[in-house]
Parts: structure tokens; C-alpha cells; sequence
């Protein structure tokens, strides 16, 4: 764990970093908004707690910018207890705002919960080559391309993707992805709903298939660059 403090109070600092250290977690300490700007590209912190005022400019303008360039989790610090000041905070894109003095106690605990929504966030969400699936945010797009997914070829992308190199057999996705309590499913639309969902994500021209037939077992996503492809069962 990375964590980047971006305040010019050197005792408040140091205060946070013997309040939140423990094994694993590392901290840097930044003064001002040039040098975490320069930090930020250099280690990727995986949190950051944020002061509005600091010497070189406003902790706003360093939020703006890392917002531009990704979603980690910022708590922002204020001795400016005014609404207006939250609000601005958290309209840029803040996840959490605390204003000063705060206990440390307090922050430990906003911090646990900043960093499991993070947790949540990612595991919602899938880069594998030039795809992005975001289950969260019901985005899936291909090279930049939305790609539009019904319900259940959403249900059967994620469960490929939680099982990547693994076989699933029809008798299990059937089970997963028909859970209304249908007593009889047709197995062909399973097929039909595998069929679609290679449809839309496979390109059989560069010769890289995902969603590929195990015969007589099931289905495996996985990733296979070949020149040729064989007959698909369906």
C-alpha cells in the first residue's frame, strides 16, 4: 500500500504517517503541488490525502489533475469548515472530505472505507487487451467502441472473466445463468448466448479467439493467438 500526503504542515504529516503506519503500507510526503504532481508519475500512489491550501497553489487544482489521469481514491484536508468548500471538494471528484482538527482515529476508519470501495471498483472491472468491461458502470467497450451486451451475455462475460482458464461445463453456466427457478432451460440458448457474446467480441481476422469450446466439457475463456481457428461447437 502506497499512500501519498500532499500537505505543507510537516508535524500534521508526520502525525498521519505514525497514525496509519503499519506493515506493508508505505507513505510519501509531499509539500506542495509541483512536487506531488512530479511524485504522482513516478509511483503511482494508490490513495491520497489531499490539503486544500498549499504553498504553490490549491490542493483543488492537484485533485482536477490527478482526475485526469485516474481514479485513485482522494480524502481531501481543509481547516475551512464551510460548505461551500466541501462541496467544490467533492463536485471535482473528492471520494471523502474531512476538515481540520480531525481525529486520527476518524481518518483511519474514512481510509479503511475509501480503500474497500477501491477494492469493489476494481474487481468490477476488466481490462484484457483492447477491452474494457466495467460491471459497475455497465461499460463494455472494444478499442474505444462500445459494444452493447444483454443481461444474460453480461452474466456469461463475467463469469468467463472470474474463471479465466477454467472449464465451465453447460450444465453449470445453464445453472448460473438461468436462476429464475425455471424448471426446464433449453440448452440451445446457451449455445445462442455464447454465440452472440463471440459475435460481438471476437475478431476471427487476427486469429485470437477468447471464448473457446472445450468438446464434450464446456466452455473456457482464454486467450489463444493462433492462424487458423477450428469449427466452433454450438
Amino acid at each position: 500500500m502506497l499512500i501519498q500526503i500532499v500537505e505543507d504542515d510537516r508535524a500534521l504529516s508526520d502525525g498521519i504517517v505514525l497514525a496509519l503506519g503499519e506493515q506493508g503500507t508505505e507513505f510519501i510526503q509531499c509539500t506542495g503541488v509541483k512536487s506531488a504532481k512530479q511524485v504522482y508519475g513516478e509511483k503511482c500512489p494508490e490513495l491520497i490525502i489531499l490539503d486544500v491550501n498549499l504553498p504553490d497553489g490549491s490542493g483543488y487544482d492537484y485533485l482536477k489533475w490527478v482526475r485526469s489521469q485516474a481514479d485513485t481514491p482522494v480524502l481531501m484536508l481543509t481547516a475551512n469548515d464551510m460548505e461551500m468548500d466541501e462541496v467544490m471538494g467533492l463536485s471535482l471528484g473528492a471520494d471523502d472530505y474531512m476538515t481540520k482538527p480531525f481525529s486520527l482515529a476518524v481518518l483511519r476508519a474514512r481510509i479503511r472505507v475509501l480503500l474497500r470501495r477501491r477494492q469493489q471498483r476494481q474487481t468490477d472491472r476488466f481490462f484484457v487487451d483492447g477491452f474494457l468491461f466495467d460491471f459497475g458502470g455497465l461499460v463494455f467497450e472494444k478499442n474505444g467502441q462500445e459494444i452493447s451486451l444483454s443481461k444474460n451475455e453480461q452474466r456469461l462475460l463475467r463469469l468467463f472473466l472470474e474463471n479465466e482458464g477454467r472449464v465451465l461445463s453447460r450444465a453449470v453456466l445453464v445453472d448460473r445463468l438461468w436462476t429464475d427457478g425455471a424448471e426446464y432451460v433449453d440448452e440451445n440458448a446457451l449455445s445462442v448466448t455464447v454465440n452472440r457474446l463471440r459475435g460481438k467480441l471476437e475478431d476471427r481476422r487476427d486469429g485470437v479467439t477468447y471464448i473457446q469450446t472445450v468438446y464434450g466439457q464446456g466452455y473456457v475463456w482464454k486467450r489463444e493467438e493462433t492462424g487458423e481457428q477450428g469449427d466452433a461447437e454450438t
